[in-house]
């Protein structure tokens, strides 16, 4: 039974994998080139600037509780990708404080597991999931900080509009933006006005803001104002046809998103079922659902049943996601 399950788990995920592969390889590679041919369009309009470590004018005044643990994570890779994320999400901590919140949450789970289930592989699986769960945290308020900035960016790009029809200056525009629109747009318009405000080239500052907001709407607004400054135009009107793109285009998902409800719904009910079924055994036979959790045969089949669980969660993602 064991090599059967092995089989169909290395089956399942080779055809899951190539599946995916099919689907979303050409989306990825179509997105890269999209951001490519956007990068060298700022580059080739942008002059010539300093280093990339000169060009941020915001001092970062919150420290961690460790700050040399900070500075040897700000040398390598992942303390920098860990530290643009936290940026990200918007979280008033650092990355010396999520890998220690980290380290004490598996360190504590681990106990816990170890103690409450005496069984040789529950212990550093729940310390591996708390250990994780502060990034997932993260992860998830990136997300929907992402998110929020998206929905109301129309309305960011409306108000630069009125203004500069108004006759104000861009960067005046900039920090009308900042003082009237709520987190996580004004804060994030708010940077890049202070930045340009206090000696940064604009071009600089938009590239900034850009890179802190991953988000293909933005790039979009950063080369039309980068266009419009070198070879002219009517900004305004530009802002406003960009506003109504991004508008249309959260009316399209939010109708995909009543499409797919059925799908979504179907996806979380399977999900749950077999958990409540469980629940509801361990209240009427005790007995039968113990043998599960003591006899080998029994464990083997609850991981089973989650990694399961998991890919068919997995698929019904992959099925109910339209790309929009």
């Amino acid at each position: 039974m064991l090599l059967a399950l092995a089989v169909f788990i290395v089956v399942v995920g080779v055809v899951m994998g190539g599946y995916t592969a099919a689907m979303r390889v050409p989306g990825i590679l179509a997105a890269r080139r999209l951001d490519r041919r956007l990068r060298d369009v700022s580059a080739e309009m942008r002059p010539e600037s300093p280093a990339a470590g000169d060009t941020t004018v915001v001092k970062q005044d919150l420290e961690g509780p460790l700050p040399a643990l900070d500075r040897l994570l700000a040398r390598s890779t992942l303390g920098s990708r860990l530290a643009r994320l936290i940026d990200q999400s918007g979280a008033r901590t650092t990355p010396s404080g999520v890998v220690i919140i980290s380290l004490a949450l598996a360190a504590i789970i681990g106990v816990i597991a170890s103690w409450l289930v005496p069984q040789p592989f529950v212990a550093p699986l729940a310390a591996l999931a708390a250990g994780a769960s502060p990034f997932f945290w993260l992860v998830h308020r990136r997300s929907s900080r992402l998110k929020r900035f998206e929905e109301h960016f129309p309305e960011a790009l409306d108000l630069l509009a009125r203004a500069i029809r108004s006759g104000q200056a861009f960067q005046t525009a900039l920090g009308m933006v900042a003082d009237e629109l709520p987190d996580p747009v004004g804060p994030e318009f708010k940077k890049t006005f202070d930045q340009q405000n206090f000696g940064l080239p604009l071009r600089d500052a938009l590239n900034e803001m850009s890179v802190r907001i991953p988000i293909l709407d933005v790039r979009f607004f950063v080369t039309a104002v980068m266009i419009q400054r070198d070879t002219g135009g009517n900004l305004s009107e530009i802002l406003d046809n960009l506003a109504h793109v991004v508008r249309e285009r959260f009316k399209i998902r939010r109708q995909v998103r009543v499409h797919t409800a059925h799908g979504r719904f179907t996806g979380y009910v399977l999900m749950a079922l077999p958990a409540a079924l469980a629940v509801a055994l361990s209240f009427i036979n005790p007995e039968h659902m113990q043998l599960l959790f003591h006899e080998k045969m029994g464990q083997t089949m609850l991981i089973g049943a989650i990694v399961m669980q998991a890919i068919g969660y997995v698929w019904i993602r992959k099925v109910i996601k339209i790309e929009v």
